[in-house]
């Protein structure tokens, strides 16, 4: 009776004495011991992969590791557009409609020349006060409120030449604030001025943009 180590701890088989024989060669052994030993040491590797997954060579063409592919167009991650971007997309003759117009004249007329974010804010604090139930409920209606906007010619809206670059971002800027593209630039904003005068309303200062100081 002999003792052998394989890959599953010791096992203890019977092997016939070859000393005892004095007939069997060494060799003889050898061969005898590998013929006893070798079913022991046969390894189900399907056994082996299921029982312990990091075993597993599953998809490895060549033996090196598997690296997971990751899906590009889903791992690009795009980049937030800008303000600037936004009115470029936008730029046009016309919003289509009067009470679009009627805003993109008051930032035209208001504030042209200043940041688009200052327009923007104009545009937006027209809109504020037509949800306000304080002032007219459309926009032509805030603009053309006596007292109210210091543009006005005999109570009307002069006109902007259209094919202007100022124009056409005006016009971007009124769709982008009709259609709250963009958030409150001065939140809550009831009202403005420029920034030359002091009219001490008394008033909560929110944003100070441009040419323009905004409060609600």
């Amino acid at each position: 009776m002999a003792s052998f180590s394989c890959l599953f701890g010791a096992v203890t088989v019977t092997v016939p004495s070859f000393a005892a024989e004095g007939t069997a060669t060494a060799g003889s052994a050898t061969a005898m011991l590998a013929a006893v030993t070798a079913p022991l040491l046969a390894v189900d590797v399907n056994t082996l992969q299921n029982r312990d997954q990091d075993f597993s060579t599953a998809g490895q063409a060549s033996g090196s590791p598997i690296t997971p592919q990751a899906d590009d167009a889903a791992a690009a991650i795009e980049a937030p557009q800008t303000l600037e971007d936004m009115v470029a997309d936008r730029e046009a003759e016309t919003t289509g409609d009067e009470q679009g117009d009627c805003l993109a004249s008051s930032v035209y007329f208001e504030s042209k020349g200043e940041p688009l974010n200052g327009q923007l804010a104009v545009a937006q604090t027209i809109i504020n006060r037509t949800a306000s139930g304080r002032f007219p409920s459309t926009v032509c209606g805030v603009v053309h409120q006596p007292g109210q906007f210091s543009f006005l010619r005999r109570g009307e809206i002069p006109t902007a030449s259209h094919s202007s670059s100022a124009w056409k971002r005006a016009v971007a800027v009124a769709t982008i604030a009709r259609n709250g593209l963009w958030k409150q630039i001065a939140p809550a904003a009831l009202f403005f001025h420029a920034r030359r005068v002091s009219p001490g309303w008394g008033k909560v200062k929110v944003a100070s943009l441009g040419n323009h100081i905004f409060f609600r």
